[in-house]
């Protein structure tokens, strides 16, 4: 049911250009929904209607609304900014290539991942490492290639020449000139992985979206597909785009016979990916009518008055009034409430029964988030095995998780590796026990005398069960020997045939042996998600190296675990949380926002710390200096760095409490997660929002 706002947008006539403005929760993508259905509804070809969202996530609201409805007229287009452009490139590469500067025009282009980028960008960083390159940078080596990719990315969405990127870096930068070095390192080795893209066909995200901004763009062939075929827009969340993203669109809007902006008025979640809010005020000039919604559908009034509370104590306006309240308690303290331990692991096993009581009450398990500046390994774990325990179903998304990290992958590679000698690739004892515990659905002990018993490092050899002594065999169990017997027989019999690409063989792996009853990964769906993500990584990589000849599946297969091993993150192929589960969300508090999903409530894990104001540590690359609005040669001072914090931290919380129907938790340990007293600025907020709720003596 839409209210009267909402049904006024809908109804606009079929040639208006409206921004559709609002904070998050007050309806603007249900509207926005609704007037794409309005349009098919009203005529309008459904193949000419473009949905473009900064993320694919995003969509979901609008393809689940559409699939639900029959229409004739073909499908829309779902995309992202990136993904148009890629769409185009490969449409119209015979125009771009020779443009560009590509070396070999006549033959196709190969568009790489996340991953493949960073597998080639490691193949040309790894001999500058041996050469003395980033002496100063002590940082994992796959955070080092996926930064300078960054600064890639950054050139390509803000809109200034590749060459550009040290320059901009080290004008800003006072400190230690060592520094400067680093800056400068990360120039030519970006420069370097640009020439050998363009030496070898390679488009990575960067490359792709110059190619169609600077060169497709301005093609009339390219441009009148695009006018003939898509003459209807919907783009939400246009402040989370880049600033040359925002310069097509102003070019490109008078040419569509509708569009709908929806922007976030308390958005740019993504500035540190080149999300520019300031410069998607510029469509405010551009469109018909500009409409804009306030009341919220997610707050109650108590979270809207923390809101507000929160802000003002930060410094900044509340985005709307505070609700008059009668009520004797403040309407902020009604909002929140306090879980306080005096050692970590205290505060986890408190949340984990305060969430046991939320439930039994009545609220849904995917109504609860676990929320925390960062999400280490050590405290994924330890919250959702806590949560686990007790029986609560969870689950979890940390975009820079690398498929390395996760058990299922573990298991898959080690096996790989033990599949195929040739690789000479000798897993431990430990990742066979680690391995087998998954695969066989053993305990550890069992597992671990298995491995010790049957295994040999050296020549990769399986022993049969029926070797063991009778003693050792009933102390590992028949039942478990009956498992491990299969596997290995499947082990053997796979040695004995030509080998298949790493991604044939996973799923051979998966099919035939560890998703049957009995094995790890019957009917336990998080692990299956995890495999058929890895499964995809595979293929992908294989598809890559495929193009530029290598054909070897012994070679692939083996340079993809060296991959892994140097903890190249995964491509999101398939997001976790875009399935529906009913379960409880432990997630890094950016991670949630980008989802845009509300819950009745949150909890806010080691509110003291200040890692959620600080910008993370990067050492190869800086968001704020790498934008449209620095200008060139100014000095980043500290005084920057603190109004960046407050800003970024003012942005978090109302993001937050606008995607928080009912409270939030806050815990607070007395000695956080690394053992250190904190009082950070988000904590102190909260002292001052009490202080002034506080009735005066």
């Amino acid at each position: 049911m839409l209210t009267d706002s909402q049904r006024s947008l809908v109804d606009m006539p079929f040639n208006a250009k409206t921004l559709l403005s609002g904070p998050a929760g007050c309806g603007k993508t249900t509207a926005a929904v609704a007037r794409i259905l309005a349009l098919i509804e009203g005529g309008a070809p459904a193949d000419s209607i473009l949905l473009l969202t900064p993320q694919r996530g995003l969509q979901n609201p609008y393809l689940e609304a559409i699939a639900s409805q029959p229409y004739a007229g073909g499908e829309i287009t779902p995309a992202t900014m990136g993904g148009l452009a890629r769409r185009m490139v490969d449409l119209f590469w015979p125009l771009a290539a020779q443009a560009a500067g590509f070396a070999h025009p006549d033959q196709p282009p190969v568009f790489l991942t996340l991953e493949t980028a960073q597998y080639y960008m490691a193949h040309l960083v790894r001999p500058m490492l041996d050469q003395g390159f980033f002496e100063s940078v002590t940082i994992d080596r796959n955070r080092l290639y996926s930064q300078i990719l960054d600064n890639l990315n950054k050139a390509a969405v803000v809109g200034f020449r590749v060459d550009e990127i040290g320059e901009q870096l080290t004008s800003a930068w006072s400190g230690d000139p060592a520094q400067r070095r680093v800056y400068a390192d990360a120039q030519e080795s970006a420069s370097r992985f640009r020439a050998y893209c363009l030496e070898h066909n390679l488009l990575d995200f960067s490359l792709q979206f110059e190619v169609f901004a600077n060169i497709l763009w301005n093609e009339p062939a390219a441009r009148d597909f695009l006018s003939r075929t898509y003459r209807h827009l919907i783009y939400d969340n246009i402040e989370e785009e880049g600033p040359r993203a925002h310069d097509l669109l102003e070019e490109w809007l008078p040419e569509f016979d509708s569009a709908l902006l929806v922007s976030d008025s308390q958005g740019g979640f993504r500035q540190f990916l080149g999300a520019d809010p300031l410069s998607a005020t510029r469509f405010e000039s551009m469109v018909d009518e500009i409409i804009r919604f306030e009341d919220s559908f997610v707050q109650d009034e108590a979270v809207l008055a923390l809101e507000s509370g929160l802000l003002a104590a930060l410094g900044h306006e509340p985005s709307l009034a505070a609700p008059v309240t009668t009520d004797e308690e403040p309407p902020e303290e009604q909002a929140f409430d306090f879980v306080v331990s005096r050692f970590y692991p205290e505060l986890l096993n408190n949340i984990t029964l305060q969430i046991q009581g939320l439930i039994e009450d009545g609220i849904p398990p995917a109504e609860i988030a676990v929320l925390s500046p960062y999400l280490s390994d050590s405290l994924r774990f330890a919250m959702m095995n806590r949560l686990e325990t007790a029986g609560i179903p969870t689950r979890s998304h940390r975009p820079s998780r690398s498929l390395r990290d996760e058990p299922a992958s573990q298991v898959l590679l080690t096996l790989a590796c033990l599949a195929h000698p040739a690789w000479e690739i000798h897993p431990t004892r430990f990742d066979l026990t680690y391995a087998l515990t998954l695969a066989l659905e053993a305990d550890l002990v069992r597992a671990q005398l298995l491995t010790e018993i049957t295994y040999r490092q050296r020549d990769l050899r399986l022993s049969g069960f029926d070797e063991i002594n009778p003693e050792m065999q009933e102390r590992i169990t028949y039942s478990m020997g009956g498992r491990y017997t299969q596997f290995r027989e499947w082990i053997l019999a796979y040695r004995e045939s030509a080998p298949l690409p790493l991604d044939h063989f996973l799923r051979k792996l998966f099919g035939e042996l560890l998703s049957q009853p009995g094995f790890g990964f019957h009917q336990n769906l998080d692990q299956v998600r995890v495999a058929a993500s890895l499964i995809e990584s595979v293929r992908k990589f294989r598809l890559a190296l495929d193009a530029l000849g290598e054909t070897d599946p012994q070679l692939l297969g083996k340079e993809y675990i060296a991959m892994q091993q140097d903890g190249v993150i995964a491509a999101q192929y398939l997001q976790p949380y875009q399935i529906e589960a009913e379960a409880v969300l432990v997630a890094p508090a950016t991670t949630f926002l980008l989802m845009n999903r509300p819950v009745t409530v949150q909890f806010w894990l080691d509110a003291g710390s200040s890692g959620w104001s600080e910008r993370l540590s990067q050492p190869l690359t800086q968001p704020y200096v790498l934008s449209r609005g620095w200008q060139t040669g100014r000095i980043w001072t500290d005084a920057d760095e603190v109004s960046a914090e407050n800003e970024a931290l003012a942005r978090l919380v109302s993001g937050l409490l606008r995607r928080c129907r009912r409270k939030i938790y806050l815990g607070l340990p007395e000695l956080g997660e690394t053992g250190v007293e904190q009082r950070g600025t988000l904590l102190r907020a909260f002292q001052r929002v009490l202080q002034n709720a506080s009735p005066a003596e």
